[in-house]
C-alpha cells in the first residue's frame, strides 16, 4: 500500500459529502474514494434514506471501492442508541429507560433486534452504547447513559454489546463504548468541558464499565471522549488509549474519534498548531479512524509521514486495525447486501413486541398515596400537559424524530392519548395547558376546568429531549419548546422547564385526583410535586419510544404493574448536586443552611402495585480469602394480591478500611417476577475482588478486614445485612478479578407459586 492509500484506511466520508437527493453523487464518491476508505460515515441516518435506499447506497459505493487500485470496501457505520437512528427504524426507550428496568438480559434482546435493522442496510459498526457514569445531572446526555452506578452500567452495557455483536467477531455489529472516559462529570455539568478527577475516581468509578466490558463482553470498538484529564485532551492521550485501553484491558479492536474530537486539538483544545500537527498526534495517541469526515487524517497523515513527524509505522499499526476488522466482520468477502430485502427487517412485530415489553418494564413509579394507582371504577380522564400527544416527546436525543426535528416523520409512535383514547369505556379531554419552554400560562384556565369536569387529571410533564449546537439566543426564554435534554442541551436548573412546575400546582389545587406522568430523559428535582398534597402519584415514563403511550396507560390502569428503579438519585434543586448514594460519607451527610444532603428519591426506588418482604438474609460463609468467592441468599416474598416484580440489590462496604470509601457500593442486582404468594430464594454468587480498590500505590487489592454485606429494595431502604470477614490483603491479578456477580432464583420452600 501507499502512503496514501494506508491514510485513507483512517478516513471516512459523510453521506453529505457522496450523496446528494438519495442518489450516490458518482462524480464526488470517486473523488472522495479514490484511494480506499476507511468507513462510510451514516449513509442512512445522515442521508434520510429509507432502508431499501440506504442498502442501494451502501452497495453503490461499496462497488466504487471495488473499482479502486486495491478494491477494499469500506466499514459502514450508523447510530443505533435506541434503536437505528435513521427513517422507519423502531425506537425503543431511551438508555435512561432501560436502566431503570434493571434488566440486562431485556436489553441484550432489545439491541438483538436493532441488530437485524442494521444488517439489512449493509451496517457493520455502530456507534453505542454510551458508557459514561452520570455524576452532574445538569448535563444534558444524562439521559444517554445507564445512570449514576459503574456496576449497573457495565452489567447493562456488557447485555447493549452481546445483543449487538452477537457470540463472535464474525458475527452481528461490531459495538463502540463510548465516550472514553468520564465524559459525565465534567466541569459544570457541560458537555465537552474539562475532568478534574483523582486517579483513583478515575479507575474505579469512570474507567471500570469500559474495562469490565471489554473483559466480559469482547467489545469491538471504543470512541474517545471530547474533553481533557487535567489538561491532557481524550483525543491526544497516549497514556489513556494505547497504555490503559490496550495494555491494561487488553482491547484488541479499533478506537475510532468522536465526531470532529481530531479537529478540536487544534481549535479547541488548542494542544495542535496544524493539520497535519493533530492529525499525527490523534494517530499517536491510538485513534485509528477519523470521524465522521476525514478533514484531519488523509493527506494531512501523508504529510506529516513525509516531514518525518510522524512514523509509517505509526500508520501501519493503525491501518493493520482497520483492515483486520474489515476482514473479521466479512466485508472483503461480501461487501453488498440485498436492497429488496431492506425494508422486510423493519417494522416487523418481533420488534413492536421487544420495545413494548421494554417500555412496560421502564416505567417507575415513584409516589402512589393511598394506592391512588391504579385507576379503576372511573369514567373520565383530563390528559393535560405538552407531553401528552406529540411522537417525537417520547424519543431519546438519538432517536431520528428528535436528533433531527427538522425532518420530516412519519410517527410509528403512540402517544399516551392516543393510547387513552383507545380506551373503551372512558370519556378523554385533552388540553395542552403550556408549552414545554415557554412562558405563558394562557391556558392554564382551559386545563383546570378539563380536570374540573372529569374524574381523574393526569398531567403529562417533562423537558424536551434533541440535540442543539446552536448558539443561545436573546428571546430563548420565550420559545414554546426549547431542548433542555440531550447532547448539547445542559441547563442549570433540574426543574422542569418553562410554566409546567406552575400547571401542575394550578392541578393540584382542584377537588380533582391527580397523577403526575413524567415524560422525560432528564432526572428533574420534584420536591413540590413529590410531597404536594394534591398530587396522588407520580409516574416517571422516561422516553419510552415508539410503544411508549400504551405502556403508560397500562400503567396507570393496572395492566402492568411498575417494576422499574431509579438508576439516578433525584436531586431536590440543582445546588444539592451531588446526589448519587455512593459519595464518601463525609460528602453524603454533611448539610447545607435550609435542605440536608438526602435525594427526593434515592438510587435503586420505585413502587408497585404489591407488597414484598425480604426474609432469611445469609451468607455462605463468615470469612473468605482475599481472592475468594462466597455466596449471598435472601428469600423475597410477594405479599400482596397481585403479580409483580422486585429488585433485589445488594450493596457492601469496607467497615475500617484505610482510606476514605464510599458509604456503599452496588456488587449485584436481580429483578425477580413473583405471583401473588409465591416467594423466591435469590442467591448471588460473588467474589471477594468485587468489593476491592486501589490502595495508597494505585494497586487494585482486596484489603484485609470486616465488609457489611446489605440487601434491600434501594440504596436506602436496606432490608437487612450481614458481616463478612476478608482473611488477608492481596493485589487483585487481572486474570482472577470478578467483574460481575452471577445470580440464581429458585422457588422458596413453601410458596404459593412456581418460579
Amino acid at each position: 500500500m501507499t502512503v496514501e492509500e494506508k491514510a485513507a484506511q483512517l478516513g471516512s466520508v459523510n453521506a453529505d459529502r457522496v450523496v446528494e437527493d438519495g442518489e450516490v453523487d458518482r462524480e464526488a464518491a470517486e473523488e472522495w474514494l479514490g484511494e480506499g476508505i476507511g468507513h462510510l460515515t451514516r449513509i442512512g441516518g445522515e442521508g434520510g434514506l429509507s432502508p431499501a435506499e440506504a442498502a442501494q447506497v451502501t452497495n453503490e459505493l461499496q462497488e466504487i471501492l471495488g473499482e479502486t487500485r486495491l478494491g477494499v470496501p469500506a466499514i459502514p457505520h450508523e447510530e443505533c442508541l435506541s434503536g437505528y437512528m435513521g427513517p422507519e427504524a423502531t425506537t425503543f426507550p431511551q438508555m435512561i429507560g432501560m436502566a431503570s428496568t434493571w434488566n440486562p438480559e431485556l436489553l441484550g434482546e432489545v439491541t438483538h433486534t436493532i441488530r437485524g435493522e442494521l444488517e439489512a442496510l449493509g451496517t457493520v459498526h455502530a456507534l453505542s452504547p454510551v458508557l459514561d457514569v452520570a455524576r452532574d445531572l445538569r448535563w444534558g446526555r444524562v439521559e444517554e447513559t445507564f445512570g449514576e452506578d459503574p456496576y449497573l452500567i457495565a452489567r447493562m452495557a456488557a447485555e447493549y454489546v452481546t445483543g449487538l455483536q452477537g457470540e463472535g467477531r464474525e458475527d452481528g455489529i461490531s459495538a463502540t463504548l463510548k465516550h472514553f472516559v468520564g465524559h459525565g462529570a465534567t466541569d459544570g455539568g457541560k458537555n465537552r468541558s474539562s475532568l478534574n478527577v483523582g486517579p483513583r475516581e478515575l479507575r474505579e468509578t469512570h474507567l471500570f464499565p469500559y474495562e469490565a466490558v471489554i473483559a466480559e463482553a469482547g467489545a469491538e470498538s471504543v470512541m474517545n471522549a471530547y474533553h481533557d484529564i487535567d489538561g491532557v485532551p481524550c483525543a491526544s492521550s497516549e497514556w489513556l488509549l494505547t497504555d490503559v485501553l490496550r495494555g491494561e484491558f487488553g482491547f484488541d479492536g479499533t478506537v475510532v474519534s468522536d465526531y470532529y474530537s481530531v479537529r478540536h486539538l487544534e481549535t479547541e483544545h488548542r494542544v495542535a498548531e496544524t493539520k497535519p500537527e493533530a492529525g499525527a498526534a490523534a494517530v499517536e495517541a491510538g485513534i485509528d479512524v477519523e470521524l465522521p469526515y476525514t478533514d484531519y487524517y488523509g493527506e494531512f497523515l501523508v504529510e506529516a509521514v513525509e516531514n518525518g513527524d510522524l512514523a509509517e509505522e505509526t500508520l501501519d499499526t493503525s491501518v493493520r486495525r482497520v483492515l483486520r476488522e474489515k476482514v473479521r466482520k466479512g466485508v472483503l468477502d461480501e461487501p453488498t447486501v440485498d436492497p429488496d430485502a431492506a425494508a422486510d427487517a423493519f417494522h416487523t412485530e418481533k420488534a413492536r413486541e421487544v420495545t413494548a415489553r421494554a417500555a412496560r418494564q421502564s416505567m417507575t413509579l415513584l409516589k402512589n398515596d393511598d394506592d391512588f394507582l391504579p385507576l379503576s371504577g372511573i369514567e373520565s380522564v383530563a390528559a393535560i400537559g405538552p407531553k401528552v400527544d406529540d411522537p417525537k416527546e417520547l424519543m431519546g436525543d438519538y432517536a431520528y424524530a428528535a436528533h433531527y426535528p427538522e425532518e420530516e416523520y412519519e410517527a410509528d409512535a403512540v402517544t399516551p392519548l392516543a393510547a387513552l383514547e383507545e380506551r373503551e369505556g372512558i370519556d378523554v379531554t385533552h388540553e395542552g395547558g403550556c408549552t414545554i419552554s415557554g412562558p405563558s400560562t394562557e391556558g392554564f384556565d382551559d386545563a383546570v376546568t378539563a380536570a374540573d369536569d372529569a374524574d381523574v387529571a393526569l398531567a403529562f410533564v417533562g423537558a424536551r429531549s434533541a440535540v442543539d449546537f446552536s448558539d443561545v439566543e436573546a428571546d430563548q426564554e420565550e420559545k414554546p419548546s426549547v431542548p433542555t435534554s440531550g447532547e448539547g442541551c445542559d441547563v442549570t436548573d433540574l426543574g422542569l422547564p418553562g410554566v409546567q412546575d406552575e400547571l401542575v400546582s394550578r392541578l393540584a389545587e382542584t377537588d380533582t385526583p391527580l397523577a403526575v406522568v413524567v415524560v422525560s430523559g432528564k432526572p428533574h428535582s420534584i420536591e413540590d410535586i413529590a410531597e404536594s398534597e394534591g398530587v396522588d402519584a407520580v409516574l416517571y415514563a422516561w422516553l419510552p419510544g415508539d410503544e411508549g403511550g400504551p405502556a403508560i396507560a397500562d400503567t396507570l390502569f393496572g395492566e402492568t404493574n411498575p417494576g422499574g428503579r431509579l438508576p439516578v438519585s433525584l436531586a431536590k434543586s440543582v445546588g444539592q448536586l451531588p446526589v448519587y448514594y455512593n459519595r464518601k460519607e463525609n460528602t453524603a451527610e454533611k448539610e447545607y443552611v435550609y435542605t440536608d444532603s438526602e435525594p427526593v428519591y434515592p438510587f435503586g426506588y420505585g413502587l408497585s402495585y404489591t407488597d414484598f418482604s425480604y426474609d432469611e438474609f445469609s451468607l455462605s460463609t463468615e470469612s473468605v480469602a482475599p481472592l475468594g468467592e462466597f455466596e449471598a441468599s435472601v428469600t423475597v416474598e410477594n405479599v400482596g394480591d397481585r403479580a409483580g416484580s422486585e429488585v433485589v440489590q445488594l450493596y457492601a462496604t469496607p467497615e475500617n478500611p484505610s482510606q476514605a470509601r464510599p458509604v456503599q457500593e452496588l456488587i449485584a442486582f436481580e429483578r425477580v417476577e413473583l405471583e401473588a404468594g409465591e416467594s423466591a430464594r435469590v442467591t448471588f454468587s460473588l467474589s471477594a475482588t468485587q468489593m476491592a480498590f486501589h490502595d495508597l500505590a494505585m494497586d487494585l487489592a482486596v484489603e484485609e478486614g470486616d465488609y457489611e454485606l446489605r440487601v434491600g429494595r434501594s440504596a436506602a431502604d436496606i432490608e437487612a445485612s450481614d458481616s463478612l470477614s476478608v482473611t488477608g490483603t492481596k493485589r487483585v491479578p487481572r486474570s482472577g478479578r470478578t467483574y460481575f456477580a452471577e445470580s440464581a432464583v429458585e422457588e422458596a420452600a413453601g410458596s404459593g407459586g412456581s418460579q
